[in-house]
């Protein structure tokens, strides 16, 4: 005998095991009606053969049947999963066979004959419990990389237009592609994007592909069967599973082997997905951001990285600017940063004034002085260093490491200074100073020298260009 299987888009993935013919036409009726996809069996042994070939969130189970009791293939479908949940009927109503079924792990039981509703009540307890679950399991992933609160700080243009664009995409469901490079804060605007969504209640799971060992990355993705390789004794979920109704980022997706990018263009296109070791694929919710510091489009021309992949990733684009190219929000950075180290949630309202109680004039002059190839993540362990060797504020140029502090001579222009350097200069004389110290600072590397002067590359070098035809 089979088992007939009947599909819904929403709810949970029933199994429903009873010898009753007219019980089994209702369900598979009615359970779909309620929202969930059911399969139901006829006895015990075809039950235990579909939770063999498929993943099941519930089990609902007679407990009297011939062949296999209801008792037994609870246990079993307990050995297989512990993620599902499990409801006996009866016709006994006896204690016995109640404390039976919660000895071996049913969620409840239910006495025969029940009513539609007392069953359509107890799937949306194990719903809720299953979902819940889902998240506590997101939260606790996220903890293990957790280095504190943060948020996006800063008003600079650059920044002012990464927040518009987060603004503009988070309700939406489509994928994003976050670029930047290594310390810019890619997962703050992923997880960003993610508060301003409709899915802000719902788990936030961030994953560092290129952290994953690449003979377990499927399995961390999708998950396992239990017997599926050497080592995997129980069923696991995966982090796509975990993120269900959530947000999944994808950090460092250009790390991803060529055979898992297949895998995971597969999933973006059809939202199922299937555990290692398992032929069953079931459906997924879940909005997948994307980022890499990587060149993309270079990896595809090289064949590193599949093109139908690459743009399926990116219907839309953000770009996260480096911290060099953002210096003027250094001082708020750093007084957010030193503030969050304290346990302090967030910069007051004065906060412009607030920066000088914390740093003195000198420290943020050489703060805004380095050269920050680690972005944010290297300003933030400046600072942690700086706090470490303060023992009351404000933090001095001499707190922080010599690396940074050490810059600031001759390479940084105090106020005084500047008074006596810019006297008397023409409003050309201004600009081409700012241009040949910036030309200094960059070691004469033009783009970037464009990008801290806020002009396009053509005007610096039409600038340049004017300058030399006057000193010819």
């Amino acid at each position: 005998m089979t088992a007939n299987k009947t599909k819904s888009p929403k709810g949970l993935h029933v199994l429903f095991a009873d010898d009753e013919e007219s019980l089994q036409e209702l369900i598979s009726f009615e359970l779909p009606r309620m929202g969930h996809s059911v399969t139901v069996c006829p006895n015990g042994e075809t039950a235990f053969a579909a939770l063999q070939q498929d993943r099941y969130d519930c089990l609902i189970t007679d407990l009297d049947m011939p062949g296999m009791s209801g008792i037994d293939l609870l246990a079993q479908a307990r050995e297989l999963s512990d993620e599902i949940e499990c409801v006996v009927l009866t016709g006994k109503s006896t204690v016995e066979s109640a404390i039976a079924a919660i000895r071996h792990g049913a969620f409840d039981y239910l006495t025969k004959p029940c009513k539609l509703i007392e069953i359509d009540a107890l799937l949306q307890r194990i719903q809720s419990k299953q979902q819940l679950t889902r998240k506590i399991k997101a939260v606790s992933h996220q903890l293990q990389r957790a280095e504190g609160n943060s948020q996006l700080i800063g008003s600079n243009m650059q920044m002012e237009q990464v927040k518009s664009l987060i603004t503009r995409v988070a309700p939406t469901t489509s994928t994003v592609l976050v670029r930047g490079e290594t310390g810019t804060g890619k997962e703050l605007v992923a997880r960003e994007i993610h508060n301003q969504s409709e899915r802000a209640e719902q788990p936030f799971v961030a994953v560092n592909c290129g952290a994953l060992p690449e003979n377990l990355i499927e399995s961390e993705l999708f998950g396992h069967c239990k017997g599926a390789f050497t080592g995997a004794d129980s069923q696991r979920t995966g982090l796509f599973e975990m993120a269900n109704h959530g947000t999944i980022m994808l950090d460092e997706i250009g790390e991803l082997p060529k055979s898992v990018q297949a895998i995971l263009l597969r999933v973006l296109e059809s939202g199922e997905i299937r555990r290692v070791g398992d032929n069953q694929t079931f459906h997924v919710d879940v909005r997948v951001v994307c980022a890499t510091h990587r060149n993309l489009e270079e990896m595809v021309q090289s064949g590193d990285f599949r093109e139908d992949l690459f743009f399926r990733i990116n219907p839309f684009e953000i770009e996260i600017p480096s911290l060099r190219q953002r210096r003027d929000d250094i001082p708020l950075l750093a007084t957010h940063l030193f503030e969050r180290k304290q346990g302090i949630a967030s910069l007051p309202d004065n906060a412009i004034e607030h920066v000088t109680s914390v740093f003195t004039d000198e420290a943020i002059a050489a703060l805004e002085s380095a050269e920050w190839k680690g972005n944010v993540r290297e300003l933030a362990n400046v600072i942690e260093h700086a706090s470490i060797l303060c023992d009351e504020l404000p933090i001095d140029a001499h707190h922080l490491p010599q690396r940074i502090h050490g810059r600031s001579n001759g390479k940084f222009v105090t106020m005084p200074e500047a008074e006596q350097i810019l006297a008397g200069k023409t409003l050309r004389e201004l600009e081409m100073w700012a241009i040949s110290e910036a030309l200094k600072r960059h070691k004469g590397n033009k783009p970037d020298v464009a990008r801290e002067l806020g002009v396009s590359l053509k005007t610096l070098y039409n600038k340049l260009n004017n300058q030399l035809d006057k000193s010819a």
